[in-house]
């Protein structure tokens, strides 16, 4: 069985396995998330994978990291020479660790710059055709990303990973008519500004990188950050 579909069993086995425990007795969730962070991605599995045994009502929400580095003046890790070297060792760590297939990009710069289409894309299929897709969608630009060394910059990248979300799952994305209209409609205004309020949301809660988590405990919310907590 391929990487993609043993990733993606698991975690829709989880998620049947949470929601047959009850809706009522699971914790909410959120994780702010963009495809250009392997720390997000690290997270995001964690979180997939163990939802049923810790009790997770997960939400996913896709962001723009730029505007959230921006607006809290942060750096990304690769900016900073010494936390990019460190990156790379503490990225394998955790590959090796999680199981996870992930591998540094050849061009980390340019990954860094085109993300923006892709977080669109995920606003776009969040809004159209709910979470479950959401949830498949992200893990195909993931491993586009960090395990591939493959582009998500361009309509056949995007399209692509539109397609492998289908064929681990999601039925209407094995329309090439649907994913072309989720091409579109990531560009539109309307999704956009869904794009820019999750990550205004995220401000508001305190984040200043990704992965951004919010956990609510006894009616309160915490915040954490990154994918080892």
């Amino acid at each position: 069985q391929s990487t993609w579909g043993r990733l993606y069993f698991f975690s829709m086995a989880a998620a049947a396995a949470a929601a047959r425990a009850g809706a009522a007795a699971l914790r909410p969730v959120s994780i702010f998330y963009d495809c250009v962070s392997p720390y997000s991605w690290l997270a995001f599995e964690v979180l997939c994978r163990y939802r049923a045994l810790w009790g997770l009502d997960l939400r996913f929400v896709p962001i723009f990291l730029g505007g959230v580095m921006k607006a809290t003046g942060n750096r990304p890790p690769a900016m900073v020479p010494l936390k990019g070297k460190h990156m790379v060792k503490d990225l394998a760590r955790l590959s090796a660790h999680f199981e996870l297939p992930l591998r540094q990009p050849s061009d980390f710069a340019s990954v860094m710059m085109s993300t923006l289409g892709a977080q669109r894309l995920l606003a776009a299929v969040d809004h159209e055709l709910g979470q479950n897709a959401l949830e498949a969608v992200s893990r195909a630009l993931w491993l586009r990303t960090w395990s591939r060394d493959e582009t998500v910059a361009t309509p056949e990248g995007l399209d692509a990973a539109l397609a492998a979300a289908g064929a681990a799952g999601v039925s209407a994305l094995r329309d090439a008519s649907t994913r072309e209209r989720l091409r579109v409609a990531a560009e539109s205004a309307e999704v956009k500004a869904l794009l820019k309020a999750n990550t205004d949301e995220a401000i508001a809660a305190g984040a200043f990188g990704a992965p951004t988590i919010l956990v609510t405990i006894n009616g309160k919310q915490e915040l954490f950050f990154g994918s080892d907590r």
